[in-house]
């Protein structure tokens, strides 16, 4: 039981830290509070590092590390809610990167972009094979064509997360979209990504993304709307 706790509290973490060089370690922090998201070293320095680590500097590597773990934590926590799913996508990224240094090409966009790749990849074979893939791929078929301007406009989640809606709500509204839907918030609304970098991630065209944040605006105006009218409902009433 004490450990069913332990796992729950975890899952209701937005992110934390994990280290594959010696003990797992969190440093929890409040739900939804995030730090730069974009957080590393720049193009020139990634470069140098990653050369260095193809040399067998493990001083290298350390850096790297330290430079971007927090952001691949938080986006396979973010997209699984599985403190489990988290560190074990965050071991493999770097082991990739451990074994796969060099076949980086800074001409095709940035480290932090081919890490969350990666770290993409690793997360949706971990949903597949829990079950929760349903409706990865698709098209305009499955509703991702531009929605009208008024369904989606006034709506921001990231406002909802500070100013109208409890962290925890919000957590749970955007793991219960479908995967396509939920990476690109993620992306471009929690990790602040602009429609470009997240199709890189992706694979995606950037209209692509554009319409499925549309999309995912839209399913999580409705769900949040709903758990308000839910939670209206059981209020008491007053005499």
């Amino acid at each position: 039981m004490a450990q069913r706790g332990a796992r729950e509290t975890g899952q209701a973490q937005v992110f934390g830290t994990f280290s594959p060089l010696g003990r797992n370690h969190y440093r929890a922090s409040r739900p939804g509070v995030e730090s730069d998201p974009m957080a590393g070293g720049n193009s020139t320095q990634d470069g140098d590092l990653l050369g260095r680590l193809a040399a067998g500097d493990e001083q290298a590597f350390t850096t790297l590390y330290r430079s971007y773990q927090g952001v691949v934590y938080r986006f396979a926590m973010q997209m699984s809610g599985d403190t489990q799913i988290a560190e074990d996508v965050t071991q493999e990224v770097f082991l990739v990167l451990l074994r796969k240094a060099t076949e980086f090409d800074a001409t095709r966009g940035r480290l932090t972009s081919w890490l969350y790749g990666i770290a993409r990849n690793q997360v949706l074979r971990q949903l597949e094979a829990r079950g929760d893939c349903v409706g990865l791929a698709g098209g305009e078929e499955d509703g991702d064509s531009e929605l009208p301007p008024e369904l989606v406009a006034s709506f921001d989640p990231v406002e909802s997360l500070t100013t109208r809606q409890r962290a925890e709500t919000l957590r749970e509204a955007i793991l219960s979209l479908p995967p396509r839907y939920r990476e690109v918030v993620v992306l471009c609304e929690l990790h602040e990504m602009s429609y470009a970098e997240a199709a890189a991630v992706t694979g995606c065209a950037v209209g692509t993304i554009r319409s499925r944040l549309h999309r995912s605006r839209a399913l999580l105006h409705g769900k949040l709307a709903a758990r308000r009218s839910h939670a209206a409902g059981k209020a008491p009433q007053g005499r």
